[in-house]
């Protein structure tokens, strides 16, 4: 079952990223000559105008194959022969809807789930949190120059840091309904206990309500605003050392974790598990849009350099250069998939 699902999530993310290249290239006047659901063999299909719409047997994803899209083409509808802008238009499709996915997940969580709120609780005894005069109530808005709109802020804000002072401005409830402006210097401190600098406030964990519609709004568009960050955030730390190569999860480990999420929501209603996976979505399709954006040959971002390059240069790059880049930013990639699969195999059947 948690791979049946596994295969639907990941399905519906690629598939969505995929029809984002459809839809507006159909737009742009791209001739598409074929949009499928799934890989590999065709189980069926139909041919509607110049497109044909299969159904293929390996429920990953899809595709969507364009005239002219690696070779050149007299057709005036090729890819290749449509404006530069157009392309880009089309290339930066894919990882847009990405992003258009996660924000209608994310809004409909917020809707039912609500957001986590980055109000305290209380402070710990013995943490500069509680000798800066903080308090239950206080709503923390920024750190150093670091907006904080959820708690996870707070949380990514402190991956990793040290005890240098951090300046914490925060709201303060008054009795006649309005909200004081405050600020207090917090020398985090080393936590035995967690092994990690600590500010020493304490919030409940739990989702609040919004407001309004305007506001369920606002906050799932800022879901999406935080696991982009937490994604570049992520790979910096990665390239940076700050973590293990090992903890680069693919497609196994994601079943896996799908798997922990079914198991540990599905006791508390259908609901509650369907609203975890649409959060598991939104981390992922998020990231899936931020990925395909980073400027590595074979990608969409490697793609958009060169039709950035194209437009600022008024003429394309050479196109057996650019397929010979993008060749060698495939194979790379493979080699790089080859890794995280073994490292999966590693982690999730040897640990």
């Amino acid at each position: 079952m948690s791979i049946l699902i596994a295969v639907l999530v990941f399905g519906l993310i690629v598939l969505i990223h995929e029809f984002g290249h459809f839809i507006v290239a159909k737009r742009c006047g791209v001739s598409v000559l074929e949009f499928s659901v799934g890989m590999g063999p065709r189980l069926f299909s139909f041919v509607k105008g110049e497109t044909r719409y299969s159904l293929k047997l390996l429920p990953f994803g899809g595709s969507c194959m364009m005239l002219g899209e690696d070779a050149s083409d007299p057709d005036p509808r090729a890819f290749g022969n449509k404006p530069v802008w157009a392309r880009i238009g089309v290339i930066f499709a894919g990882p847009f809807f990405n992003f258009i996915l996660a924000f209608v997940l994310a809004v409909v969580i917020v809707q039912f789930a609500g957001y986590d709120s980055p109000r305290l609780v209380g402070v710990q005894e013995g943490f500069s949190a509680q000798e800066e005069g903080m308090q239950a109530g206080d709503v923390i808005t920024r750190l150093n120059n670091t907006p904080v709109v959820i708690y996870r802020d707070v949380t990514m804000f402190m991956m990793n840091r040290g005890g240098d002072p951090i300046r914490v401005e925060f709201l303060r409830p008054q009795e006649d309904g309005s909200s004081r402006k405050m600020t207090a210097v917090i020398t985090p401190r080393y936590s035995e206990e967690t092994g990690a600098y600590m500010l020493g406030i304490l919030t409940s964990g739990a989702r609040v309500p919004t407001g309004n519609f305007l506001d369920t709004l606002k906050y799932g568009a800022y879901e999406v605003v935080y696991w982009i960050k937490a994604v570049i955030k992520s790979l910096g730390m990665l390239f940076g050392g700050q973590v293990s190569r090992t903890d680069v999860a693919g497609p196994i480990r994601m079943v896996a974790i799908v798997d922990e999420t079914v198991d540990e929501s599905i006791a508390y209603g259908i609901g509650t598990m369907l609203l975890s996976l649409a959060n598991l979505c939104v981390l992922l399709s998020a990231n899936l849009g931020v990925m395909n954006l980073l400027p590595i040959p074979a990608l969409d971002g490697g793609r958009l350099v060169f039709l950035l390059l194209e437009a600022v240069r008024g003429k394309p790059i050479d196109q057996e250069k650019e397929g010979l880049v993008h060749l060698v930013g495939m194979a790379l990639l493979m080699c790089l998939m080859v890794f995280v699969l073994f490292n999966d195999i590693s982690n999730v059947f040897f640990h």
